[in-house]
């Protein structure tokens, strides 16, 4: 068996209601001056509020920043920061979908080092270290609780990434409650999201793929095949509900040490050019990813095509396995009501070579692709999905 390292969250809190007693659990962490960070609909919501409640009776000084957008730009983050910097505070949490525990990772990098962001960028150039972090998911998607990954948009367009395990938090709490009502759009396209975060953890060609990845891999796409429909058409399923939060902290367990692959770089300049939430980028080109991968990568879908999808379990070959398990994929996006086509989100045809080229810029994650990707790839991939 090949060496490798598995690096997670040193605590993970899964209780219903627990970000009402996040003071509590926050206070003996992360001192009494914390920077929480989250965005305006979440606010505006109230769904911050009782988590604000439960920090005020813990005698904690809390400086909001509310202000995290979808794809956060780096003058978001900096603006955090500053935030943070003016309060002297002590620690940070993030509240919020993946975007939130994005700036909340870099923030408490940034705030506990002072350290150049543009020398952090990469896989473990951050050197740290950071102020105690807390992070509180509300989506069931990205596993970014779990993950040491943080994504930025930089300029007008273009994604970079921090890759790190000093970015993961002191604490993951994850409260199913927080996710009840979630719009159906929205649960959606954070769960095919976390399910491709397992599919591609679990056939990443990344040295660090691992025993613990695949079984966590596995057991996320169990989960998340089983209630992403009841949670999607019943909001306030908990049982559901609880299901999805925990498969996407699993699936996300699993990228966090063998990671994602094509579709998330085919995907970053969906999102990044035509500001297409992530969730919705992969779905849009993941049955195609995952046809062009299928030449060397069959026996992997065929592997995982029956915990996704129970009825696939007794299909006798490997090609039909995989042929069912794209299919499947493919048709639960469409019965989920996320649109099916590039076009359908305002790309043109004219966009595509553009697309293909700034896929290219994903290095980072091509390499972990089961076969060789090369921007004639690309873009033959994107027309398949326009």
């Amino acid at each position: 068996m090949q060496s490798f390292r598995f690096h997670t969250a040193p605590s993970v809190i899964f209780e219903p209601g627990s970000a009402t007693r996040l003071g509590e659990i926050a206070a003996p962490r992360l001192g009494k001056r914390i920077l929480f960070v989250t965005d305006p609909g979440l606010r505006k919501l109230g769904l911050c509020d009782p988590a604000l409640a439960s920090l005020e009776e813990a005698g904690v000084a809390v400086t909001i920043f509310g202000q995290v957008e979808a794809d956060p730009s780096r003058k978001t983050l900096e603006a955090a920061v500053a935030a943070g910097q003016d309060a002297h505070v002590s620690g940070v949490i993030g509240f919020g979908g993946g975007s939130s525990l994005d700036v909340a990772k870099l923030a408490a990098l940034l705030l506990g080092s002072n350290e150049d962001l543009d020398q952090a960028w990469g896989v473990g150039q951050a050197k740290g270290p950071r102020l105690p972090l807390i992070l509180v998911p509300t989506t069931a998607g990205t596993g970014s609780e779990v993950t040491p990954v943080s994504i930025i948009t930089v300029g007008e367009e273009e994604k970079r990434g921090v890759s790190s395990p000093l970015i993961q938090p002191d604490v993951a709490l994850l409260d199913p409650d927080l996710t009840l009502g979630l719009p159906p759009a929205i649960t959606a396209a954070t769960g095919i999201d976390a399910m491709v975060h397992a599919i591609e953890a679990y056939a990443s060609t990344s040295a660090n793929n691992n025993p613990l990845s695949k079984t966590l891999a596995r057991e996320a796409l169990r989960l998340l095949g089983a209630n992403i429909e009841r949670a999607v058409t019943n909001g306030s399923d908990t049982a559901a509900r609880s299901a999805m939060l925990l498969g996407s902290m699993l699936a996300g367990q699993a990228f966090a040490n063998s990671p994602v692959a094509a579709v998330h770089a085919l995907a970053y300049p969906i999102g990044g050019t035509f500001h297409v939430p992530h969730g919705l980028s992969n779905a849009l080109v993941l049955p195609h990813v995952l046809r062009f991968n299928a030449p060397d990568a069959a026996h992997l879908y065929a592997e995982i095509a029956g915990d996704a999808f129970p009825e696939l379990v007794d299909e006798p070959s490997t090609q039909g396995s995989t042929a069912g398990f794209i299919e499947a994929l493919s048709a639960l996006s469409k019965r989920l009501g996320l649109p099916q086509r590039l076009r359908d989100v305002g790309i043109t045809e004219a966009d595509l070579p553009k697309l293909a080229s700034d896929a290219m810029k994903q290095g980072r994650l091509l390499v972990n692709n089961p076969r060789l990707v090369t921007e004639s790839d690309a873009l033959a991939i994107y027309k398949a999905a326009f």
